[in-house]
């Protein structure tokens, strides 16, 4: 499994402990993306971004590679989505790992990529 960004913010939420105990039973990886989108962000307050690094600190992280961006520019050729969505969507069908993502709209129409949002019941796999 892969996890989006958002599950990641989520998760260290007093409230999302269901998320926390998803992440440690199932041990998923990150897209680089998301290390930069988490821990990028510009307003963290100093208990978030310690909680983030200690985090990425034991996630397993996936390198951006060029089979990433390929097909990242596949993707975008096909519909307009985010730069970000794109390389993070790659990632996930570049490893065979399913996206673990609460914007479950944004990646449901690419074909081939499992999407599960931990919020709701049951993966789905696009076309």
């Amino acid at each position: 499994m892969l996890l989006d960004s958002n599950i990641i913010i989520y998760a260290v939420q007093p409230e999302y402990a269901f998320l926390r105990a998803f992440i440690l039973e199932h041990g998923p990886a990150v897209s680089a993306v998301s290390y930069v989108e988490v821990l990028g962000y510009h307003q963290l307050s100093d208990q978030d971004r310690q909680d983030f690094e200690d985090f990425f600190a034991v996630a397993v992280v996936l390198p951006v590679t060029s089979a990433v961006l390929d097909r990242a520019v596949q993707l975008r050729q096909l519909r307009r989505m985010t730069l970000g969505d794109a390389l993070v969507a790659a990632t996930a069908l570049a490893h065979a790992l399913t996206l673990v993502t609460r914007n479950t709209t944004d990646f449901t129409w690419i074909p081939g990529l499992a999407v599960l949002n931990p919020f709701e019941p049951g993966p789905t796999v696009a076309g």
